[in-house]
C-alpha cells in the first residue's frame, strides 16, 4: 500500500491572492495555472487504497491562506484514507489559538509550516510554544524547504539546517523536510543523517530527473535511504507520475559508467509506511 505524506487541498482560487496566481503563472511559462483540487482526480491518478496526508497552508506574506476547517471537511470525505494537518503562520496574531483549535476541535493530526512563504525561521525562539505543543500532542511537523517562485519569500528561511537546533532540543518530534530541500539536497542529507527524528520527502522532484538522480545518489552514498518518505505534492503532480518517475531514473545512465541507484531501495521507498514512521497510523 502507498502512503503519500505530501498532498494539498484548498479552494482555488479563493485561497490565493491575485499576486500569487500571477507569479505562479509566470513560473509556468506564462500559462494561467489551475490548482483546482478534486478528490476524485487524486484517486484516479493513484493506486487503489493509497493513504494520504492532506494540508493547506498559511502564509500571509505570500498570499496563501487555507482555513483549517476546509482541510477537516476535505478529510471527512474519506477518513479511512485521508489524514489532515493543520497549518499556522506564526507571524500573525492568534496562531497559538489556531494551532490548538486545529488539533483539539478539528481533529487534525499534524502540522504543516511554510517558513519561507510566511517569512519566519524555524529556529526562531518565538516558536518554542509550537514545539512544546507538538511534542506533548505527538504531532509530526512537515515544513517546506527548498526553492520557490514567490519573489517576496526570503530564501534564508528555507535552508534545511535551520531545523538542527530545534531537532536537538525536541528529539521526540518527527520532522519532515519537504522536497528533499532542493536545490539544497546536500544540506538536507546531512541534516536527516544527523537527527534520528528528521526525515525528508521526495515530493515534486521527479520532473527534474537528472537533479533527482544526483540527489538520490547522495542519499545512497550517505546511507540514508531509510530517512526518505514518499510524497506526491498533488495537484502539482500525481502519485502515479511520481512512482513512474522514480522507477525510470536509472534509464538515464544505462550503458554508461555512471553508478546506478539501488532499485530495491527505490521500491522500498515507494512502499514505505510513512504513516507508521510519523506516528499517525
Amino acid at each position: 500500500m502507498i502512503t503519500d505524506i505530501h498532498s494539498h487541498a484548498w479552494p482555488f482560487p479563493d485561497a490565493f491572492s491575485e499576486d500569487f496566481i500571477r507569479q505562479a503563472s509566470a513560473a509556468k511559462a506564462g500559462e494561467t495555472v489551475d490548482l483546482t483540487i478534486r478528490l476524485d482526480d487524486y484517486r484516479d491518478a493513484a493506486p487503489p487504497g493509497t493513504r494520504t496526508v492532506v494540508f493547506g497552508g498559511k502564509a500571509r506574506l505570500s498570499g496563501l491562506w487555507v482555513d483549517d476547517k476546509y482541510i477537516a471537511d476535505y478529510v471527512a470525505q474519506d477518513p479511512q484514507r485521508l489524514t489532515g494537518y493543520l497549518s499556522i503562520d506564526p507571524t500573525q496574531a492568534g496562531w497559538e489559538d489556531e494551532m490548538r483549535h486545529g488539533h483539539e476541535q478539528l481533529g487534525l493530526r499534524g502540522v504543516k509550516l511554510l517558513p519561507m512563504y510566511a517569512g519566519f525561521g524555524v529556529d526562531d525562539d518565538r516558536l518554542e510554544p509550537l514545539w512544546k505543543y507538538a511534542e506533548e500532542k505527538q504531532l509530526p511537523v512537515l515544513l517546506h524547504t527548498g526553492t520557490t517562485f514567490v519573489r517576496q519569500a526570503p530564501l534564508k528561511y528555507t535552508l534545511p539546517r535551520l531545523i538542527d537546533p530545534v531537532a536537538t532540543r525536541h528529539p521526540e518530534i518527527r520532522f519532515v523536510l519537504a522536497h528533499l530541500s532542493h536545490p539544497y539536497e546536500g544540506e538536507c542529507v546531512a541534516t536527516i543523517r544527523k537527527h534520528p527524528n528528521v526525515f525528508a520527502d521526495i515530493s515534486a522532484l521527479h520532473y527534474r530527473p537528472w537533479q533527482l538522480y544526483n540527489s538520490l545518489m547522495l542519499v545512497q552514498e550517505y546511507g540514508v535511504w531509510n530517512k526518505l518518505l514518499f510524497g506526491s505534492d498533488y495537484p502539482f503532480t500525481t502519485v502515479n507520475e511520481s512512482i513512474t518517475g522514480l522507477r525510470k531514473l536509472n534509464e538515464m545512465v544505462a550503458g554508461t559508467n555512471l553508478p546506478q541507484l539501488n532499485e530495491q531501495e527505490i521500491e522500498t521507498l515507494i512502499f514505505r509506511d510513512g504513516f507508521e514512521i510519523l506516528g499517525i497510523s
